[in-house]
Parts: structure tokens; C-alpha cells; sequence
């Protein structure tokens, strides 16, 4: 009865972690990926369109979001996650966080991978006459897909370290039942095959996400 107990537990914190790693992916792309490209195009060296005040001042938030500790910045954000799903604890509280601590991260990847972007290519479609929104969605995101990819990837996987994390707060999700069965219940076994699954999707996503990288590459 109590292995089927914690088969059960297991299988339901295992799921928590994927909900809150699949959302919290999802809208820190959306949140990450606009500012990496203003970041990029604004550039006041390298830009498309330089834009210096405007660049300095992302980069500054940029900055002071990824300097913060997730633990920390989760905390700090109990009451906007209480505004948004009624409450700061469990798996859809976490997701807030999760998404904002990841969002300056995105937003550094996209713009290192389209900063990457060979010069030659966007002189030759300004040549052309492009516009900055025409570069910007016909150059340089397609492009860069590879090393998007790539940066998605990372995000995923330290998403993964940071939902457990999570779990010494409140958060659900295995990081949560390592903490509460493993750890202050003595049960080190549960503790370790917590890690092991974590191990396990870290894996299987960097082993998709090379994939994907390396295909898209393949077709450049």
C-alpha cells in the first residue's frame, strides 16, 4: 500500500513539474524573445536601427532581473502570483516566477543568437529596401533558428533546476516531494529517484533539442 502510495505521488509531482516547465517556457519566450530582439536591433553599435537610451534602459532590467536569486525573486513575487491565479503557493503560483526569472535569460540567448547572424545577409536585404519589421521576421529569426533552438533548449533545462528549487517554497512538483518525503521524512530513496527523473528529462530534452538545432542547421 505505501509503494503504491508514493508510485502515485511520484507520478503526480513528476506531471506538476512538466505543467509548470511547459507554461513557464512558453510565456518566458513570449516575454524573452521580444526584448532580445529590441535589445538586438537597438544595438547602438551593431543595430539595425541604434537606439541607444532605449537599449541602455532594457539592459539595465535585463541586468537587474538576472541578478536576483530565483528563491529570492519568488518571494518577492508571492503577490502578483496571488493577483494572477489567486494564490502563491502550488504549481499554477509558480509559474509567474518562473516565467519572469526565465524572461532576461530568453531575452539574452535570442539576442546573442541574433547577434550571430552574418552582417552580409542584413545589408543585403536592407539593399533591398526592407523594412526593419521585414529583416527582422524574413532575416534574422530565420536565420538564427538554430541558435534559438539552442536557447530554448537552455531555458527548458534551467527551468527544470529552477522548478525544483521551487519546491523548498511551496512550489509542487518533484523538487516539493524531495523536500517533504525524502528529506524530512527520511525517505532518501524517494529523494533519489526525484533526481534521477529530473536527470532523465534534462536528457531527453537536450537529446531533442541538439536534434532539432542540428537539422534545422542541416537545411541552412
Amino acid at each position: 500500500m505505501e509503494l503504491t502510495k508514493y508510485i502515485s505521488l511520484i507520478g503526480v509531482a513528476s506531471l506538476q513539474t512538466l505543467e509548470m516547465v511547459v507554461f513557464s517556457t512558453l510565456l518566458s519566450v513570449l516575454l524573452g524573445l521580444p526584448i532580445g530582439v529590441l535589445l538586438c536591433v537597438t544595438n547602438p553599435k551593431t543595430g539595425i536601427k541604434p537606439k541607444p537610451i532605449l537599449n541602455q534602459v532594457l539592459t539595465r532590467i535585463v541586468n537587474i532581473l538576472r541578478s536576483f536569486p530565483f528563491i529570492i525573486l519568488m518571494i518577492l513575487l508571492f503577490p502578483l502570483s496571488r493577483i494572477i491565479v489567486g494564490t502563491s503557493i502550488g504549481t499554477k503560483a509558480t509559474i509567474v516566477p518562473l516565467s519572469i526569472a526565465a524572461a532576461p535569460f530568453v531575452a539574452r540567448l535570442m539576442e546573442s543568437a541574433l547577434r550571430e547572424v552574418d552582417i552580409g545577409v542584413v545589408q543585403a536585404a536592407k539593399s533591398m529596401g526592407s523594412t526593419v519589421w521585414q529583416i527582422i521576421y524574413k532575416v534574422l529569426i530565420p536565420e538564427a533558428k538554430p541558435a534559438i533552438v539552442d536557447g530554448i533548449t537552455l531555458t527548458i533545462i534551467n527551468l527544470i533546476g529552477y522548478s525544483a528549487m521551487a519546491g523548498a517554497i511551496g512550489g509542487g512538483g518533484l523538487g516539493d516531494l524531495a523536500i517533504r518525503y525524502g528529506y524530512q521524512r527520511f525517505r532518501p530513496e524517494i529523494m533519489a529517484i526525484c533526481v534521477v527523473i529530473i536527470l532523465v528529462l534534462v536528457e531527453i530534452i537536450q537529446f531533442f533539442g541538439s536534434k532539432i538545432s542540428a537539422s534545422m542547421q542541416a537545411k541552412r
